[in-house]
């Protein structure tokens, strides 16, 4: 595995950083809560064609590795950009490997004005799919609904119940009309886990870059906040916390880098080292955006300063899915099989 970029890859993190840092400044996260999405960044997005990108060629896609895709996320995290381009990107993917069912789901992600789409993350209970991510602004949402892979279209609710992180979370049916069977059976699942494990690999690439960024503004506080004479990032107690974070960022990046190429490779350990990086990921920028809220002092508190947005969204983004506790434990089971067998 090769950690450098390619000339590609460098052109397009900038290509993206450079909308992304005009576009999604923190103003405008704001004035996207509380439903956590900016439709006109979204639309500003479009073409810019990330979701062709990671489909296949033989979906009308450019073939994209997930190499790509994590570079382009991690520039979503340091942004916190109100827009749902990860759960798109995993719906459509979802949509193309069912192949002929999917299609129309496909032709609709690689229109020019394109809508958000939406998968549940957990199985429906009694065909209802609970706080689905983008559930709130996606027109189609996929979902598993008992042995069927399902997609249903409807207009959203264009409202999210309260959530720390501001997310556009939604309740949906997978029951309403009109309503599309993708696959069944083992089919279904396989297609849903696989679902599922995308989204986890590139919302910890996203976090990633949450924690990143987190972390450099935690630095430059304490760079300039002056007590007894010195700066405060002269203290070992903040010097030492920050080089830690330092660290565990680093380290959450080369497993997302390593869980994303055996995506690629297509290996055996891909779904474990996407639940790692997840697990991880999400441990590490909880922790570093903590640090850095601290490092602030009172003011870290206050909803005037930017770090207390990341510190909301570090925690808020993993527990769309489930606690990292519990992550760690579906890792131990991927890895050794579940317990007591």
């Amino acid at each position: 595995m090769d950690v450098a970029l390619t000339p590609e890859q460098e052109e397009l993190v900038a290509t993206v950083t450079a909308l992304l840092s005009k576009e999604s400044t923190a103003e405008r996260v704001r004035a996207a809560e509380p439903l956590g999405f900016d439709d006109d960044l979204w639309r500003k997005l479009l073409p810019l064609e990330l979701v062709a990108m990671a489909l296949p060629e033989s979906a009308g896609g450019y073939g994209g590795m997930f190499e790509d895709l994590v570079l382009v996320t991690e520039q979503l995290g340091r942004r916190l950009a109100p827009v749902p381009l990860i759960e798109t990107i995993v719906t459509a993917r979802v949509a193309a490997a069912a192949g002929e069912a999917g299609q129309g789901i496909v032709a609709g992600a690689l229109e020019r004005d394109a809508r958000p789409l939406a998968t549940a993350l957990r199985p429906a209970q009694e065909g209802r799919a609970v706080l689905v991510p983008a559930g709130a602004v996606a027109p189609i949402v996929v979902g598993l609904d008992g042995d069927d892979l399902v997609a249903v279209e409807s207009e959203p609710p264009l409202d999210a119940p309260p959530n720390l992180g501001c997310l556009p979370l939604a309740d949906r049916d997978l029951r309403a009309e009109p309503r599309a069977v993708l696959a069944s059976g083992a089919d279904a699942v396989a297609l849903h886990d696989r679902a599922v494990q995308e989204w986890k690999l590139l919302t910890a690439a996203a976090l990633v870059g949450l924690s990143a960024e987190a972390l450099d503004m935690g630095v430059e506080y304490a760079k300039g906040r002056v007590q007894f004479n010195v700066p405060i990032g002269s203290f070992q107690a903040v010097a030492h916390r920050l080089a830690d974070a330092h660290t565990a960022t680093e380290g959450a990046r080369l497993l997302v880098y390593e869980a994303a190429w055996a995506a690629d490779e297509g290996l055996a350990e891909a779904a474990a080292l996407a639940s790692m990086a997840f697990a991880f990921a999400a441990e590490s920028a909880q922790r570093t955006s903590t640090w850095s809220l601290h490092f602030h002092g009172g003011y870290g508190f206050m909803l005037e300063y930017d770090i207390q947005l990341f510190f909301r969204r570090a925690k808020a983004w993993a527990l769309a899915y489930d606690s990292t506790a519990r992550e760690y434990q579906r890792v131990a089971d991927l890895l050794y099989g579940p317990a007591g067998r």
